[in-house]
């Protein structure tokens, strides 16, 4: 059992919680900093886990290290968890950086279910769980980037999942709202960024710092991993959090025109008149 990204948020909720349900987990991270945070966490919560160092963004660094953990037992699963978030106005972010948004959120993931999938399919069944976000379903402004790489890795799992049924592979979604990983705070925002947004990152930044305590615990998310993984038919799609429910019942319930100006107002965006 692989889960990338295991050194925080929910990637490290999810690696002690399937340790702790009797999965033997290996959590990959990308420096040794990292894998001794894996580590230490795992003492305290008393189970056992391994680190594997690898960066899921470059394809060599991937290679080896999926190769090294097959080398050491079959990989039954795969907790996709691995990524980051990128804030900005879609006309401030930069082609590289929306390049390294897609590379690590959907082109790691399809790597590595590539990579794993050969064995999969010589035993007769497997499991890919793909961590998106309620980002994956709705768009928000600042955020259009990092919402692009999480509807396309929606559309690359919806197919994925079919693809692979009859080899006995199971794919599902996990689709967190707001939770208290940290994402969000470590953000990326624009080096150059236009001044027309000035305000709304000024308010985003602020919103982040303020609100980051009241974020419920990843470990709901980990749990929802754990029940995906244990069902002998897991759902396509698990939508978690009050927040991710209620955005995607607004925005099937109310008019697009609607929604567009709640959220641009919330984002800062938008000026809401009342003349």
């Amino acid at each position: 059992m692989v889960v990338t990204g295991a050194n925080s948020g929910i990637g490290l909720a999810t690696a002690l919680e399937l340790a702790g349900a009797g999965y033997d987990v290996v959590g990959t991270v990308r420096s040794e900093d990292k894998a001794k945070a894996l580590y230490d966490a795992a003492i305290e919560r008393g189970v056992p886990v391994q680190a594997a160092i690898l960066d899921v963004a470059d394809e060599e660094s991937t290679a080896k290290g999926i190769a090294a953990i097959e080398g050491r037992s079959d990989i039954w699963a795969v907790v996709n968890n691995a990524g980051f978030a990128q804030a900005g106005a879609v006309e401030d972010v930069d082609d590289e950086a929306v390049r390294y948004q897609l590379e690590v959120n959907v082109v790691a993931p399809a790597r590595i279910a590539r990579l794993v999938l050969p064995g999969m399919r010589d035993r007769g069944e497997g499991r890919i769980v793909n961590i998106s976000s309620v980002a994956g379903r709705i768009s928000l402004p600042m955020m259009g980037w990092y919402c692009a790489s999480k509807h396309a890795l929606e559309a690359m799992t919806d197919a994925l999942r079919m693809e692979v049924a009859d080899a006995g592979i199971a794919v599902s979604l996990v689709e967190p709202g707001s939770f208290g990983t940290g994402i969000w705070e470590g953000a990326r925002y624009p080096e150059n960024s236009s001044a027309s947004y000035a305000d709304a990152y000024a308010r985003a930044q602020r919103t982040t710092v303020a609100g980051a305590r009241l974020l419920p615990d990843p470990v709901w998310v980990a749990r929802t991993v754990r029940l995906a993984l244990g069902s002998p038919m897991p759902l396509a799609r698990y939508l978690i959090g009050a927040d991710a429910v209620g955005g995607v019942l607004a925005e099937r319930l109310f008019p697009t025109a609607v929604t567009d100006l709640v959220k641009g107002v919330v984002s800062g965006v938008r000026r809401l008149s009342l003349r």
